[in-house]
């Protein structure tokens, strides 16, 4: 477990550096199995090392690691219980912190929006660390990779630790944008028969995807 720990730890600073993890606030957690290392309460996580990181059971029972895990460790074990993520992040970003304190959802402008799932719930507000909290962001990420916590922050998760840090970080482009766009006037919102048709033409090009030159 100690390669899963040291990427954790690194996705940690990664966001850090990114301006979506500031201080001891927000969590990071990456599965393998039965097992789950999550970075440990109280951490700054800017400078988190493989040693901040705990390594717990789905039971949440610690395994590995001399810290004790996030308070948000029902939150993560709970979307994990819920499907195939190999990977959570929480975080307390700006902008989509921001937009969790005014908005029920985060509507989609940009097409980019699609590859989490299209229109971003807004999980009721509960407080941190709690049952309730866990279950709202449960019920908010369903069919979803994102979903905004009102007036707390937001959870992305991914089918890998990579990819739960990329939809965290297209998450708050995404926030900061609506915000840019709310400044000039009312948001032009993409229909759902605009959504459908860059769904089709992903598909059909293979967007997103690096590939080689045609001959």
């Amino acid at each position: 477990m100690n390669q899963l720990r040291a990427a954790v730890a690194a996705a940690s600073r990664r966001l850090a550096d990114a301006g979506l993890l500031v201080g001891t606030a927000g969590n990071v957690s990456a599965r393998a199995g039965d097992l789950v290392a999550i970075t440990a309460t109280g951490v700054p996580l800017g400078a988190c090392t493989p040693d901040d990181v705990t390594v717990v059971d789905l039971d949440g029972t610690v395994v590995e690691g001399a810290l004790a895990p996030t308070s948000e460790l029902s939150l993560h074990l709970g979307v994990y219980a819920d499907g195939p993520a190999a990977a959570v992040v929480h975080t307390h970003a700006p902008f989509a912190t921001a937009v969790a304190c005014v908005l029920d959802t985060l509507p989609v402008l940009h097409y980019q929006q699609l590859t989490l799932g299209g229109e971003v719930r807004v999980a009721p507000y509960a407080t941190f660390g709690t049952a309730e909290l866990a279950a709202a962001v449960r019920t908010a990420l369903a069919g979803r990779s994102a979903a905004l916590l009102a007036n707390h922050g937001s959870v992305t998760l991914g089918g890998s630790l990579d990819q739960a840090v990329e939809n965290a970080l297209l998450l708050e482009w995404l926030c900061q944008l609506h915000h840019r766009a709310s400044a000039l006037g009312t948001p032009r919102v993409l229909t759902e028969e605009q959504q459908l048709d860059v769904i089709r033409a992903a598909l059909e090009r293979g967007y997103g995807s690096p590939k080689g030159l045609r001959e």
